[in-house]
């Protein structure tokens, strides 16, 4: 399994969210690209990262801020928030994203999604962010009708990478990530499912190893790395 650090961008800042709050923000640095190298350094094999206004506005915002960690870095980063049409998924794949993560269009505009993968393979992800296991959209800022798996489902055999998992009660609460949730999910697709939301110890990612062996391909963590509770290299251990 693929340990991915996180880093949510705000502002041009790097900071974490208590389950995707705007006003509950902890800015945790203002050099993106300085600690994206730290994680790199420290071994990190991908990174995760997420412009938080642009999944409000709809388009990119933190433009200059992942530029900055793309020339930081040379491993792959995946790169969620705003992306919502094709010339933004054409954008950021050109620009050096090596994947990027479709949320609120995989639930208002499919094809699309279908049409992303079909164009560029491998290099288009699913985000299903699930509120009491309903799909969250616009930057959580909706719940939308549609069930986690329903959506998931949507997307088989059309050739996406990855699917990433958040429940949101655990995202930025430090309370475990939802074992059972996601491993019910990912053994319902063929797609690879990556955890993300609650990972706060070695602890849990050793949880999600055993339960998720053969199934998951990695887990995100964010908040955790910067309050010092776990250790990028430690991390990349626990998942091997």
């Amino acid at each position: 399994m693929i340990f991915f650090p996180a880093i949510d961008l705000k502002d041009g800042q790097c900071v974490r969210l208590y389950q995707g709050d705007m006003e509950k923000v902890t800015v945790f640095g203002d050099d993106p690209g300085a600690q994206a190298k730290g994680f790199a350094d420290s071994g990190a094999g991908w990174l995760h990262v997420v412009d938080l206004n642009g999944a409000i506005t709809g388009k990119p915002v933190n433009e200059d801020a992942v530029s900055a960690i793309l020339d930081a870095v040379a491993i792959p980063v995946q790169l969620g928030g705003g992306i919502r049409d094709g010339a933004t998924i054409d954008f950021w794949l050109e620009k050096g994203i090596a994947r990027v993560i479709l949320g609120t269009v995989a639930v208002k505009d499919p094809d699309l999604v279908k049409d992303a993968c079909a164009r560029h393979p491998g290099r288009v992800a699913v985000g299903i962010d699930a509120r009491d296991g309903m799909v969250a959209v616009e930057g959580w800022t909706e719940t939308s009708e549609m069930t986690a798996l329903d959506l998931a489902r949507r997307f088989e055999d059309c050739g996406v990478a990855a699917i990433i998992y958040t429940d949101i009660s655990r995202d930025g609460a430090m309370e475990g990530p939802n074992i059972e949730a996601t491993v019910e999910l990912a053994r319902a697709v063929s797609i690879p499912v990556i955890a993300s939301g609650g990972v706060s110890s070695l602890a849990d990612l050793r949880a999600l190893a055993t339960a998720g062996q053969g199934l998951l391909e990695g887990a995100i963590s964010g908040r955790a790395l910067y309050d010092g509770r776990i250790e990028v290299e430690a991390a990349v251990k626990a998942l091997a």
